[in-house]
């Protein structure tokens, strides 16, 4: 998440802590959108945690398999 706040910074102009709380805002907001199980892998992905994109396509294939009659 640092270097995303730190991106945010260099971009924008902004000084670390209003770029944190952009960056907080924007998030929130997107967490607010999503099914929670994939919401919850945002803080995983941005603390560089696991495989998150590649957890989150092996649940799509599940997801879509359900709908086309795949277990």
């Amino acid at each position: 998440m640092d270097q995303l706040i730190q991106l945010v910074a260099e971009k924008t102009g902004l000084g670390a802590d209003k770029a944190k709380e952009a960056v907080d805002a924007v998030l929130s907001f997107i967490k607010e959108k999503l099914p929670e199980p994939i919401a919850g892998q945002i803080d995983s992905l941005l603390s560089g945690g696991g495989d998150v994109a590649g957890d989150l396509l092996e649940k799509g294939k599940g997801m879509l398999g359900g709908l086309f009659g795949d277990k």
